[in-house]
């Protein structure tokens, strides 16, 4: 399998010479198509920053993140948004859906942009709805919604372009455990049926349960990595309590 991402000896600092930041320390990893990666870590860890130098959000200090055969860290104006637009999926842990919008619109906003056929955004969103389990609500406005409801729209959102990659920043944080369950397994949907490449941050064990691989980070620094190989969810599960209880004094704030 290809790279999808290449992290390659990236650095993010902040502040001057006289209080300076290190917030991700010279990391390095590969993403594979097709991939389900998790990012844990405890807060400041780095993690989030490493995911906004991914996301272009942020602008690396040193180092290349390649995503595809484009190097980003070198993208500006309209190739930068370009590559947001084609070839990055995000799904934010509030969801930033736009509430004057119905879910349909919203899923079909990204495709709307790139000038797209009508006909085939209809079939899009159509296709990606069923997949989401959300066609019932595709006329609903987001205050209509629940939380998971919402969540599954953002993820629509996200995969309508068919990204090569797709960034989830803590995307249970505000759902309850009903909700979360039912967006993990639609993620592993979206990877196993649609071969998406998914990159998540997230906090808690239940959540980086779901992936294949997890990178811990502390420190600015890849501290561990944990494959699931031919594990159940729950022998992964414990594999990753076992890890973070290894971070010391971060296990509250990892679960």
């Amino acid at each position: 399998m290809e790279n999808v991402l290449k992290i390659s000896n990236v650095e993010k600092y902040y502040g001057n010479k006289g209080n300076l930041t290190k917030a991700v320390d010279n990391i390095s990893f590969d993403v594979k198509e097709g991939e389900f990666v998790g990012i844990m870590g405890a807060s400041g860890s780095g993690k989030t920053t490493l995911l906004n130098c991914i996301a272009t959000i942020d602008k690396v200090t040193a180092g290349h993140i390649i995503v595809g055969n484009t190097d980003i860290t070198t993208l500006k104006g309209n190739s930068l948004n370009k590559f947001r637009r084609e070839d990055l999926g995000f799904i934010f842990q509030d969801f930033n859906l736009l509430d004057t919008l119905t879910a349909y619109e919203n899923i079909a906003l990204a495709l709307t942009i790139q000038k797209v056929r009508p006909d085939k955004i209809q079939k899009l969103v159509k296709e990606v709805a069923k997949s989401l389990n959300i066609t019932r609500i595709l006329n609903k406005y987001p205050y209509q919604m629940s939380g998971g409801e919402k969540q599954r729209v953002a993820s629509a959102r996200a995969i309508i372009t068919n990204p090569k990659l797709i960034l989830a920043d803590e995307p249970t944080g505000a759902l309850d455990s009903k909700s979360a369950r039912q967006l993990l397994e639609n993620f592993e949907n979206l990877n196993n049926e649609l071969r998406a490449t998914i990159l998540m941050v997230t906090h808690d064990a239940f959540t980086a349960s779901y992936c294949h691989r997890i990178l811990f980070i502390k420190d600015g620094k890849i501290f561990n990595e944990l494959v699931r190989g031919n594990d159940s969810r729950k022998e992964f599960f414990d594999k990753i309590i076992d890890v973070v209880t290894l971070l010391g004094g971060d296990l509250n704030d990892a679960l």
